[in-house]
């Protein structure tokens, strides 16, 4: 077991109330936490591995979600070791046509008309270390949820930490703990949905590929009936992602032969490239049938809902679930507002947001990069040079993608 122990007070006196015991430090708990924690609000973090994961996850932060992340102090400490990145661009393999979409129409509607490209394993090393500061926080590591009990007042969550049973009693329970989420699992909660009959293989790099494609963005989404890809930069490397077939041979897909081969295919040089980082995955479209999962226990994040990655929206979505989810719990612990109206409001304003857009836009993404009839994909791609080109189109088009939009209109449901 590894505690993480705080070394002073932050500002107010400290909510007298049982610890919000969070599971998941990932980017979504990390977040919560940390605002929980700068309201004075007890907090426990558990964390199932001995140390925070750093392998290649999301990595896209959209304008509202710097806004709200600004609040708590972290998007400059995000920025220092970020990319900003100003456009981004769908690109027609076949043809060579590029519509490119300028963040710069966002501005007076957000502080941050960008997006930033920073890998979550920074913004979770970042959020532990604030988290130091706060007494009223703990971060503990190699503390694996096995299940929850409940009463009027509480919650105690049964955990297996540092090689045996530890039990945490908390006045709210919330996972944040991932597609596998232990705390839905044990509420007995379905996470309905769908798994796509394919993989995703992503490999990083750090050749320059902005070199070899003219006036090439550090987001770029590229079509092709034979083979779609995304191309994104980080500050160190350049991460590419394609499809796979379901039934093909794992080790093959990871194999430096495979990935080669595929690198080779977008730009060919002499001599391998250099590969930093390959993972393979399953992509699930799937819902919680609620986030509430009982009275004192609730999801967020991936533990909530799962989309695949074209657009970089569930990382973010999962963030506007941490702050909107944070908000409630403050004004329950803090100023003594109705729990059951606020927590099914938190259900009612996440998951149909979810439903309505994350998960509707996402699939659409999906469909139209895939797509192998070459009628769509020109269709597709002069649809996006039409938006590109016009600027009321294009903000339009930036407010909806940069989750501006879905973000406000969640904060209207009642």
């Amino acid at each position: 077991m590894h505690l993480v122990k705080n070394s002073h007070s932050q500002d107010g006196a400290r909510v007298n109330a049982e610890p919000v015991i969070i599971a998941g430090a990932g980017p979504v708990g990390c977040a919560l936490a940390l605002n929980l924690a700068q309201h004075n609000i007890p907090v426990i973090l558990l964390e199932g591995d001995k140390t925070l994961p750093q392998d290649l996850r999301a990595s896209t932060f959209h304008p509202p979600s710097l806004d709200l992340l600004d609040e708590l102090g972290l998007t400059d400490k995000l920025i220092e070791v970020g990319l900003i990145v100003h456009d981004y661009q769908y690109r027609d393999r076949r043809t060579g046509e590029v519509a490119k979409f300028d963040l710069k129409h966002l501005e007076g509607e957000t502080n941050h008309p960008y997006r930033l490209q920073c890998e979550q394993f920074k913004m979770t090393g970042i959020v532990v270390e604030m988290l130091k500061d706060y007494d009223c926080a703990q971060v503990i590591f190699d503390a694996q949820v096995l299940g929850y009990r409940e009463d009027a007042d509480g919650v105690d969550v049964l955990t297996f930490t540092g090689g045996e049973e530890v039990r945490y009693r908390g006045s709210f329970l919330v996972g944040s703990d991932g597609a596998n989420s232990r705390v839905r699992q044990a509420a007995g909660v379905k996470y309905e949905g769908l798994t796509y009959p394919e993989l995703f293989l992503v490999a990083s790099t750090t050749f320059p590929f902005e070199e070899h494609f003219e006036n090439l963005s550090w987001v770029n989404y590229v079509s092709d009936p034979e083979e779609w890809c995304v191309l994104l930069k980080t500050v160190d490397l350049w991460r590419v992602l394609i499809p796979a077939p379901l039934d093909a041979d794992r080790d093959k897909l990871l194999s430096d032969e495979f990935i080669q081969d595929r690198l080779q295919h977008l730009v060919p040089k002499e001599g391998d490239y250099d590969i930093h980082h390959r993972t393979l995955y399953r992509v699930h479209q799937r819902v919680a049938e609620t986030y509430r999962v009982s009275p004192r226990a609730l999801l967020a994040g991936d533990a909530a809902h799962v989309n695949n990655p074209l657009g970089g929206m569930g990382m973010n979505g999962g963030l506007h679930d941490a702050f909107n989810l944070a908000d409630k719990l403050i004004r329950i612990l803090r100023d003594k507002e109705d729990m059951n109206e606020l927590l099914d409001l938190y259900d009612r304003q996440r998951r149909k947001i979810c439903i309505d857009f994350v998960q509707a836009h996402t699939m659409r993404n999906k469909k139209l990069m895939e797509s192998t009839d070459e009628d769509v994909q020109r269709a597709r791609q002069k649809e996006f040079l039409r938006m590109a080109s016009d600027p009321a189109l294009a903000r339009e088009f930036l407010m909806r993608t940069s989750m501006i939009d879905s973000l406000r209109d969640s904060l209207k449901i009642a």
